[in-house]
């Protein structure tokens, strides 16, 4: 399963720009998901089924995406199938050694060739463990980009998912307040969407200050559970 686990990237834009702040000192903020993921295919397949439709929860390890993988299963069965022949060989040939009935030339030659029959049950195996795709966490599909019956080549985008109940405030503050914003610092976010304020936290700043706009990145949790908080909302928060 490739996961592409390809982050979807969702940091603040443009830290060069000055923070967004209000006349009485408020920052803007946005929540979002700590866990936002794109998944892909790692194999050339027919998607077969998507359970899981836009907005739908999904709980971790449940399939995703399954993908139409009949002829992966075929060469996985052939693989197999040789594989058994040449190590059938290798072992009469073990047992012939034993008398001198066999030169050392063969042996080696069905040594080589078990080996190689191995790896080919190997690859086969690993491709048809890629023919579904399962969740990494809880959450909630965000976005379909292919739909069922549609081929997809490796790489192609199929589901946008996040987890929607690790949710973080991200903002940037002017870098003069690192002499009294610490990690544990308290503060209020009013959500523009539900017109609801919020109790919250900082949880850890950014590693460097912008040298430019003299800004660090401030990293936030609300305290206690919000069920009605998505990815994406957006307000402000106030450190009175």
């Amino acid at each position: 399963m490739r996961l592409a686990w390809v982050v979807m990237a969702m940091s603040m834009a443009a830290q060069a720009a000055p923070p967004a702040t209000a006349a009485d000192g408020r920052i803007r903020v946005q929540l979002m998901s700590r866990h936002a993921v794109t998944l892909s295919s790692e194999i050339p397949a027919k998607i077969s089924a998507m359970p899981v439709v836009e907005g739908g929860g999904f709980r971790r390890g449940q399939p995703l995406v399954e993908f139409d993988c009949s002829s992966y299963r075929a060469q996985l069965r052939k693989a197999q199938a040789s594989l058994e022949a040449a190590s059938q060989l290798l072992k009469v040939n073990n047992q012939l050694a034993k008398y001198n009935s066999v030169g050392t030339l063969e042996l080696t030659q069905a040594q080589g060739k078990a080996k190689e029959a191995a790896a080919d049950a190997s690859y086969a195996q690993t491709l048809v463990s890629k023919c579904s795709i399962a969740a990494p966490f809880d959450g909630r599909v965000a976005k379909r980009s292919a739909a069922v019956h549609q081929y997809v080549n490796p790489g192609n985008p199929i589901l946008d998912i996040v987890d929607s109940d690790s949710l973080e405030l991200r903002m940037l503050v002017p870098s003069k307040w690192l002499a009294t914003l610490k990690p544990g610092s308290r503060f209020t976010v009013a959500v523009d969407e539900l017109g609801a304020s919020f109790p919250a936290r900082i949880e850890r700043l950014g590693a460097q200050i912008d040298p430019v706009s003299q800004t660090i990145l401030a990293i936030g949790v609300i305290d206690g559970k919000a069920a009605n908080l998505l990815p994406g909302m957006s307000g402000w928060a106030s450190f009175k």
